[in-house]
């Protein structure tokens, strides 16, 4: 038997292993700045936020790397790091990844998807139309990520969208944005998807994702009339 561990002095890995300090200092600041809690050009103090998270500066420093390799900081030595504004090219290389991985996702989902899976999507629906009338725009942002979430993972695609999630968050940003006069306008376009998933419509169903994704192009246009100080 060749020299070193044997299988049997392997040590048991932890059933579900702990998100690490840096992950969760990341997560938090990845959502806000996501959500322009933390808006464009706004400024980030690693002292600060490692004492106001009661956390050492080490796991701070990291989490503000993975963030900056991400684009959404840039790391400014001796002086404050800041949030990026919102970059145009970046938002639409997002757009081009999340349509091709969600067209090919619909094909899929209209041959797979049951009647439960349909139906959980209807509820899904039914939430982000109460949403909408509460004028709660991070609740149907939130409804909005489930339900294209839940399309992939019915169809058995669940690594679609931790794909599709790695390489929104810029696009999500400009979409942030947009919610308070374009969320009825993408909950109209989710009653199509579903309209086509029932109707096992393949053609239909990745005609309509790709409207429903290409109208970043029209939000970044309006932006840029509406708040131009937050691109670059």
């Amino acid at each position: 038997m060749p020299k070193g561990l044997s299988t049997a002095e392997l040590p048991p890995l932890e059933e579900m292993r702990a998100r690490s300090v840096t992950d969760q200092i990341f997560d938090l600041l990845y959502d806000r700045v996501v959500n322009l809690t933390l808006p464009p050009r706004a400024k980030l103090s690693e002292a600060e936020v490692a004492a106001q998270m009661g956390v050492s500066r080490q796991p701070v420093r990291d989490a503000f790397y993975r963030l900056s390799q991400l684009g959404f900081i840039q790391i400014r030595p001796q002086r404050a790091t800041i949030v990026t504004p919102i970059s145009e090219e970046a938002v639409l290389q997002a757009y081009f990844i999340r349509a091709a991985l969600e067209e090919s996702c619909m094909r899929v989902a209209t041959a797979r998807l049951t009647d439960d899976h349909l139906k959980a999507l209807a509820v899904l629906l039914d939430l982000q139309a109460r949403e909408i009338a509460a004028g709660n725009r991070a609740g149907f942002h939130a409804l909005d990520d489930q339900f294209h979430h839940d399309i992939c993972a019915f169809a058995g695609l669940e690594f679609v969208w931790i794909l599709v999630k790695e390489n929104k968050g810029h696009m999500d940003r400009a979409r942030y944005l947009s919610l308070s006069y374009g969320a009825d306008t993408a909950f109209a376009e989710h009653v199509q998807i579903l309209d086509a998933l029932r109707r096992r419509d393949a053609e239909a169903a990745v005609a309509t994702i790709r409207q429903h994704l290409s109208r970043i192009e029209g939000i970044i246009a309006q932006l840029r009339i509406d708040q131009p100080q937050v691109f670059g």
